[in-house]
């Protein structure tokens, strides 16, 4: 589904009837449509069609969750694994620091931040990649200290191996896991964020076609023109719950430590017993 949607959001002016609604175009005679044979999911209330503009949000929300997340774990992945490899001083200093982030609650930094930086698509990135990366240094930083302790990484400083090449090659392989599940996860909850920001007019701007944006400029006319607000409310709904769907589904493959979705004990191949 992901590569899916990365080809629509790629392929959007091929896929979509009217590309040029995702601009500046407007069609006022084509006023709050509803959804038909011409219009798949209707118009809005400059009358450009709804549906060009929820495919074209696939290069908006979707992509600023991918940047955020990848500058997210780019950083707190650095801080985390040089805290939990060195201990001591280090390790405090980097772990108060991750605190004081961590302390202020992540919707409220990112609204802060995104009202001071400049108003759109940078601004909103910037805002949520600074509010995002403190968790990804927690969560390396204790692997990263639990694989520092181990036998092969001290005979790889009995040999007399630099940090970084120790660090990168024999610490960094044992975070991968956590790490690819974790972002996996988070970026259903960036798009929301990013989503509820646009929302509150501190993301995308106008005509940018962004999901939260378009729920936004839809609430005047939902109860009389549900369609509006409607698809971008469940793209991003749909998304979110396919990037929570996809964490669950790698933690259950890459963790052997995970039960199965239901709770219980790992699943038994069919036909074998208890005992065997």
């Amino acid at each position: 589904m992901f590569v899916l949607l990365a080809a629509a959001a790629l392929a959007a002016p091929l896929l979509v009837p009217h590309p040029e609604h995702a601009g500046t175009a407007t069609d006022s005679s084509a006023r709050l449509l509803a959804p038909s044979a011409t219009y798949w999911m209707g118009t809005d209330n400059l009358g450009r069609d709804v549906f060009s503009r929820v495919v074209y949000g696939l290069r908006t929300g979707p992509a600023i969750a991918v940047l955020v997340v990848s500058s997210a774990v780019v950083v707190g992945t650095a801080v985390g694994l040089v805290a939990g490899y060195f201990g001591g001083w280090v390790d405090e200093i980097l772990m108060r620091l991750t605190d004081v982030f961590l302390a202020v609650p992540a919707l409220l930094l990112a609204l802060a931040l995104a009202a001071v930086l400049p108003r759109g698509v940078v601004g909103l990135t910037i805002a949520l990649a600074l509010t995002w990366w403190p968790w990804y240094a927690r969560l390396v930083r204790g692997e990263a200290a639990s694989v520092a302790g181990r036998r092969h990484v001290e005979a790889c400083r009995a040999l007399g191996l630099g940090h970084c090449r120790i660090m990168l090659r024999h610490v960094l392989p044992g975070t991968t896991t956590p790490l690819l599940v974790q972002a996996s996860t988070d970026i259903g909850g960036v798009i929301l964020v990013a989503s509820g920001l646009s929302f509150l007019g501190l993301g995308a701007q106008a005509p940018t076609a962004d999901w939260g944006l378009m729920v936004q400029e839809s609430q005047n006319h939902f109860a009389t023109h549900w369609w509006v607000g409607t698809f971008p409310g469940l793209a991003i709904m749909g998304v979110a719950a396919l990037s929570y769907l996809t964490g669950d589904a790698l933690r259950d493959r890459l963790d052997p430590r995970s039960t199965s979705p239901r709770g219980r004990m790992p699943r038994r191949r069919p036909g074998t017993t208890e005992a065997g």
